[in-house]
């Protein structure tokens, strides 16, 4: 399954890993980039010495290329930045914010950059900057979101850029990874389905939810702040609902999420904590190894596609 991005970073698979803050650490990167896609650490909001020990244990799992997603809002973003580099991270994905003022110090020494955007002229000016693909990513993705959904946003960018598409948001099987292909992108990132694998570090409970989920059960809470973000229902989105609507203030509702991930990740308090997951979770009906899963998104891919041309 050969494309564009395959070649890119050096992978065998398509397939991205979603940087997901507190569930893409180095057990999981590693295990996604040994089945043939690529692994991602996510460093969030984390300091950069943590970074830096997540990629040397990485390295100690496997020899195959792994990358890190930067949050550009995060205070420690400019040594984490550095951290990159100086550990030789192949390949870097960015989010909440441009990563113009890094991409000479990470493409001078050779690393591919992959900004995750959410419009049209978002990408078309990371490509300009010198991005070597881009993420759509569609509304119906977990955590923090944009606006159009991904079936409107992927041919709309592939559209406007000469670089490779990633796709992301709504996809968990064969069926949304061809339909993704059809719609121009030449590859796939996926989050919640991974947040379920054997190898990823994540609290049973929060695991159980997912493959529980059904296909109502996706809130997104924060629109009235002007960060929205998708999550689980449970007790606190819905009592984040009920003071948004109620006129609660900024710092109120962030009072009420403060450490929401961290609770439902590590601690399993899915409901107390922020369950982030895409509308996709209704599917997510099994665990297995991300080799298990990377081959079965694989196969279910070709039985659909395979031949038709939109990979070799």
């Amino acid at each position: 399954m050969k494309t564009e991005v395959t070649k890119i970073l050096g992978i065998e698979y398509p397939i991205i890993q979603g940087g997901m803050a507190w569930v893409a650490e180095y057990h999981l990167a590693a295990a996604v980039s040994n089945a043939g896609g690529l692994g991602l650490i996510g460093a969030a909001s984390a300091p950069a010495d943590w970074v830096r020990e997540q990629v040397r244990e990485a390295k100690k799992l496997t020899d195959k290329p792994f990358g890190v997603n930067i949050m550009l809002m995060s205070p420690y973003a400019d040594e984490v930045a550095k951290v990159i580099v100086e550990e030789g991270v192949p390949v870097v994905t960015t989010g909440a914010g441009t990563p113009e003022k890094y991409m000479e110090m990470w493409k001078a020494a050779g690393i591919k950059v992959i900004p995750v955007v959410a419009s049209v002229a978002f990408a078309k000016r990371m490509e300009r900057a010198g991005a070597d693909c881009v993420v759509a990513e569609g509304s119906e993705a977990g955590g923090h979101i944009g606006e159009s959904t991904t079936m409107v946003l992927v041919p709309q960018i592939v559209d406007a850029v000469n670089i490779p598409v990633i796709a992301a948001g709504g996809i968990a099987d064969g069926r949304g990874m061809a339909a993704a292909f059809m719609l121009g992108a030449k590859g796939m990132q996926l989050g919640t389905h991974f947040v379920v694998t054997d190898e990823a570090q994540v609290h049973d409970n929060y695991k159980e939810r997912i493959i529980k989920a059904k296909d109502i059960d996706s809130r997104v809470t924060g629109r009235s702040t002007g960060h929205p973000v998708r999550a689980l229902r449970n007790d606190m989105t819905k009592k984040y609902i009920d003071l948004e609507n109620n006129g609660a203030s900024f710092e109120e509702l962030e009072l009420l999420t403060l450490g929401g991930l961290r609770k439902a990740v590590v601690d399993g308090d899915i409901k107390a904590g922020s369950v982030m997951a895409g509308q996709i979770a209704g599917m997510v009906k099994e665990r297995m190894s991300c080799q298990e899963l990377i081959q079965k998104l694989v196969k279910e891919t070709d039985d659909l596609i395979g031949g038709m041309g939109f990979y070799e």
